[in-house]
């Protein structure tokens, strides 16, 4: 199986994982504090991962501190998602805000433009405003069709996009294992912190089980996330990340009775097909595109 290959399934695994996960959140989120339901699935997820690892022998940090640096710089923007993703969820269909999260490919284009000068051409300039255009009949600014919580989504997708970068710069001898654990660790210990403020209420056992299957499903998605962005060709594994939409509309349906209307499904279809065509541009494009 060819490097390619391997990272297109774990990014079809990983979106599948998330948005199961999603799914079970916003549906425990309706009983249980936002910060008591992340930390109760941290710890889960917190213990699990550290079993695997010390079964795997990934328990060590024999790296440099530039790499400990950007594990704690993603710790730092995973909590940013965790929050604002998760605040959108509570309050937006599954599909909508899943379908925001589809303009990640377009938020790292145009931000090498605007911090690192790459050069652009009249291509990708036309496809980055037509995947914005998507995005703007999706969050629909203006009286009747503008939610706050759509911005939560979008400051969702700069912390993913920080987040991947930064996955990306580190060194092959930084275990997945660590970062995953790292990660889970540092979420869990903050939701704790927060949740004391929050306040906690009793658990029942449907929702127990429901945020264990959670842990679970985050922790897979979680290890694929980070295996995911050091095998393969980032533009030809990226695109595979427009499975979860997918996802979200089924799960959308199926569980909580939602269907986008024909504006935002329209929205949807502009974001991905833009987000598409900019990653095959990258995948196939001269020097200077």
């Amino acid at each position: 199986m060819t490097p390619n290959i391997r990272g297109a399934l774990l990014m079809m695994g990983s979106m599948a994982a998330f948005t199961i996960n999603d799914t079970l959140v916003k549906v425990v989120g309706q009983d249980m504090p936002l910060f008591q339901l992340v930390a109760t699935r941290g710890v889960l997820a917190t213990v699990l991962v550290f079993l695997l690892a010390r079964h795997l022998g990934a328990l060590h940090l024999n790296f440099s501190r530039h790499d400990k640096w950007l594990v704690v710089l993603r710790c730092v923007a995973e909590l940013s998602v965790t929050f604002f993703f998760l605040t959108a969820l509570m309050h937006m269909p599954l599909a909508n805000v899943t379908a925001v999260m589809q303009a990640l490919p377009l938020a790292v284009t145009l931000g090498a433009v605007l911090f690192f000068r790459e050069a652009i051409r009249w291509r990708r300039i036309a496809a980055i405003a037509m995947g914005f255009t998507g995005m703007l009949l999706i969050v629909r600014p203006g009286p009747d069709g503008f939610s706050i919580y759509a911005i939560y989504a979008l400051v969702a997708v700069v912390s993913v996009t920080a987040r991947d970068l930064i996955t990306r710069r580190m060194s092959a001898e930084v275990p997945s294992m660590v970062v995953t654990l790292a990660t889970s660790l540092s979420i869990t210990l903050v939701a704790t912190a927060v949740s004391l403020f929050e306040g906690w209420v009793p658990v029942s056992t449907t929702s127990g089980v429901m945020v264990a299957s959670a842990a679970v499903f985050v922790l897979v998605g979680y290890i694929f996330s980070v295996m995911v962005m050091r095998v393969g060709e980032v533009g030809f594994v990226a695109p595979f990340r427009y499975s979860s939409l997918l996802w979200a509309l089924g799960l959308g349906w199926a569980v909580f009775g939602d269907w986008p209307d024909a504006v935002t499904l329209l929205g949807a279809a502009l974001v991905v097909g833009a987000g598409m065509f900019t990653l095959f541009r990258e995948r196939s494009r001269q020097p200077v595109d």
